[in-house]
């Protein structure tokens, strides 16, 4: 599990916010759960040459490379 000690403040346009509410709701998952694995597969994606540690790609499954 990841350590949740900081906090990470966005802008968002309302509607667009309510809507992804809405989706995530629906998905039974928090938005907080939906942004860290956006931002985790984004870093993972766009890490270029840097080492990534074993906890950052623990979250991933099988057929993601």
């Amino acid at each position: 599990m990841e350590n949740r000690t900081a906090r990470l403040t966005l802008l968002i346009d309302p509607r667009k916010k309510a809507m992804f509410e809405e989706i995530c709701s629906a998905q039974d998952l928090t938005p907080s759960q939906v942004v860290r694995r956006l931002i985790r597969q984004y870093i993972i994606e766009n890490a270029g040459n840097r080492e990534l540690p074993a906890w950052l790609l623990a979250g991933r499954s099988p057929d993601q490379s």
